[in-house]
């Protein structure tokens, strides 16, 4: 009799853990519901209507405000600038977090002290990071420029954050310094799980160093690389602070991306049907590489 009813238990028993685990879920979907999805629905709504500060109520327009956005070169711009920072910090972050990662594997005294200290950056504020870096890299009394000069590389001062593609290495480098500590821990997870056997197997077949990191680390590192490179992507594609307390999007629009473009024309053309469509095409450039990350993620999972 017990052996009957025991798959009906079981089953009740599977049955009300999901109505437990769905109604622990309930206060997390709540949440993400008033905060993200109804004010992203809202935005969304909004991109349809002509909105500004000096407008009793909105005007729906359609798609103009995207029509308007698209024809206009400044957009371009804008989307090109966002591109450009995401790829060279992604990559730049990339490569020096896996060099952090390689070099805090190895052993050597005081190594818990410098990985604990390589943490610094990622835990500073980024406003504190962004000024800092403004003061080095400022064209009269920047740290950069007495280096420089001093080394003799430049016979005068350079106005880094007054130049376009200055500005530009400045906030790419800055952002790179904040993200790498995250990059280096990831890697440095991921080299934990390198099997001592495999190297050794691979130094008795012949293999120096290079062989050892090409053949045996970068192959066990793949999917962490692929995983922390999209995260890394997506991360950069909603940069702000940063960026708008380094040069608030200038010289011009040098390193205007489209999380500073949204600020600006909500904020200071107080237009914000504009802003919300600027915030759908960036919502659909961060969709790309999030597309990717959750294919690979669900694909491992399975």
């Amino acid at each position: 009799m017990s052996t009957l009813r025991s798959p009906a238990r079981r089953g009740g028993l599977k049955a009300q853990e999901r109505r437990t685990g769905f109604l622990l879920l309930v206060p997390a979907l709540l949440a993400f519901a008033l905060v993200i999805l109804v004010p992203f629905l809202q935005s969304m709504r909004l991109s349809l209507y002509k909105y500004t500060i000096d407008m009793e109520r909105p005007a729906f327009v359609g798609l103009a405000n995207f029509s308007r956005l698209l024809a206009d070169p400044g957009t371009a711009t804008v989307w090109l600038n966002t591109l450009v920072f995401v790829v060279l910090t992604t990559g730049l972050t990339f490569l020096l977090g896996l060099g952090w990662a390689l070099m805090m594997n190895q052993s050597f005294r005081g190594r818990a002290v410098v990985r604990a200290a390589s943490l610094l950056p990622w835990v500073l504020p980024t406003t504190v990071t962004a000024f800092l870096a403004a003061w080095i890299f400022n064209g009269q009394y920047g740290v950069l420029n007495a280096l420089l000069l001093q080394a003799g590389l430049i016979t005068q001062p350079v106005t880094w954050l007054a130049e376009e593609k200055g500005a530009m290495a400045a906030v790419i480098l800055t952002k790179a310094w904040l993200s790498v500590p995250l990059f280096m821990a990831f890697f440095l997870a991921g080299l934990q799980g390198v099997s001592q056997d495999q190297i050794d197997a691979a130094r008795v077949d012949g293999c120096e160093n290079l062989g050892v990191l090409m053949y045996v680390v970068l192959p066990h590192l793949a999917p962490t690389m692929i995983i922390v490179t999209i995260l890394g992507a997506m991360g950069n594609l909603q940069a702000f602070d940063v960026i708008y307390a380094l040069t608030q999007g200038g010289p011009i629009k040098a390193t205007t991306m489209l999380s500073i473009e949204v600020y600006k024309q909500a904020f200071q053309n107080w237009d914000m049907g504009t802003a919300c469509a600027v915030g759908v095409l960036w919502f659909v450039t961060i969709a790309v590489p999030t597309t990717f990350y959750l294919r690979i993620l669900f694909r491992r999972e399975g």
